[in-house]
C-alpha cells in the first residue's frame, strides 16, 4: 500500500524494490491499482478525464462493432463477468472494445484485444480498463494490433534470433521443420499468453509484464521453446512439421505451472542472459510507460 500511495517517490528511488515486488506477485487485492500505476493509465486517466464516457456515447463503426459482438462471448466464457450473455461483464468488454475503436479509428479493433481486455476488467471499472488497454497497444505493444501486425513479424523474428542463443536445438529443429514464428507465437505475443497458460501464471507474467515490459513477453516465450523442443528427447515425438506444431498447442503443464514458470523468467532476467542483452540495449531507445 506505501508504493501505491507514495508512488511517485518509489519510482524514483526505489524501482528495483517496486521490480522485485512485482516478480513475487502483486497481492490480488491491489493487482488492478498496480497495474494502473505501474502502465501509466493512471496518469493517461487523469490527463483525459471525461474522454472515455465521451467516447461510450458514440455510437461506433459498425463495421468494428459486428466484429466485437461477435467475439464477446468467447472470452473467458467460464468466467462469472462473462458467462451471460448480455451481462455486465459483457457489456463493458463491448464498451471498452468500441472505445478504443473511436480513439484510434486508424487502427480500429483486432481480436487479440478482446482477451486483453477482459483480463483488465476483472481487475478494475471499465474507464480504467480502457486506458490500461491504451497503453498495452501503445506503449508496451505498440503496432501489434494494427491491420498487416508488421510489429507482431519483427518481433517472431527476434524471437527466433533469440532462440538461436537460448536453445541450438529448438532453434535447428524449427529451422529444418521451416515453421515460421508467425505460426506459433503470434497468439502468445499478441493476447500477452492469456489465451496460453493458466490463470495463476498468467496474472504472474502480467504482474512482471506491466512492470519489465516487452521483454517478459519474449522470456516466457523462450522458456516454452526451450522446455518443449530444446533436447533430443523431447524432439522424439516430434518428427514432422505436424507434430510440431501439435506440441506447441498443447504445450506440458509443467512447464506452465506458475512456479516453474516465473522462476525461469526470473533467472534469465538475473543471470544476464541473450534477453536480458538485448532488452538493455532495446530499452535505451524506450521510455518506460510510467514516465
Amino acid at each position: 500500500l506505501d508504493m501505491l500511495n507514495n508512488w511517485d517517490k518509489w519510482m524514483a528511488k526505489k524501482h528495483k524494490k517496486i521490480r522485485l515486488r512485482c516478480q513475487k506477485g502483486i497481492p490480488p487485492s491491489l493487482r488492478g491499482r498496480a497495474w494502473q500505476y505501474l502502465s501509466g493509465s493512471k496518469v493517461k486517466l487523469e490527463q483525459n478525464m471525461g474522454k472515455f464516457d465521451e467516447l461510450d456515447l458514440l455510437p461506433g463503426d459498425p463495421k468494428w462493432l459486428d466484429v466485437i459482438e461477435r467475439d464477446l462471448h468467447r472470452q473467458f466464457p467460464f468466467h462469472e463477468m462473462f458467462v451471460s450473455r448480455g451481462g455486465h461483464g459483457q457489456q463493458d468488454l463491448f464498451r471498452v472494445l468500441k472505445a478504443y475503436t473511436l480513439y484510434r479509428p486508424e487502427e480500429g479493433y483486432c481480436q487479440a484485444q478482446a482477451p486483453i481486455a477482459a483480463v483488465l476488467l476483472m481487475h478494475m471499472p471499465a474507464e480504467q480498463a480502457f486506458w490500461c488497454l491504451v497503453q498495452i497497444c501503445e506503449k508496451y505493444l505498440p503496432g501489434y494490433y494494427s491491420e498487416k501486425l508488421e510489429a507482431i513479424q519483427l518481433d517472431g523474428q527476434i524471437l527466433f534470433s533469440l532462440l538461436h542463443k537460448v536453445s541450438p536445438v529448438a532453434y535447428k529443429h524449427l529451422s529444418k521443420q521451416k515453421i515460421d514464428p508467425i505460426l506459433y507465437m503470434t497468439e502468445w505475443f499478441m493476447c500477452a499468453f492469456s489465451r496460453t497458460l493458466p490463470w495463476s501464471s498468467v496474472l504472474r507474467v502480467w504482474d512482471m509484464f506491466f512492470c519489465e515490459g516487452v521483454k517478459i513477453i519474449f522470456r516466457v516465450g523462450l522458456v516454452l521453446l526451450k522446455h518443449t523442443l530444446g533436447s533430443s528427447d523431447k524432439l522424439k515425438s516430434c518428427q514432422g512439421q505436424y507434430e510440431t506444431m501439435e506440441r506447441l498447442r498443447a504445450l506440458s503443464p509443467k512447464i506452465m505451472q506458475e512456479t516453474f514458470l516465473v522462476q525461469e523468467v526470473r533467472c534469465w532476467g538475473e543471470c544476464g542472459g541473450p534477453v536480458t542483452k538485448f532488452t538493455y540495449s532495446l530499452s535505451l531507445f524506450i521510455i518506460p510507460p510510467w514516465q
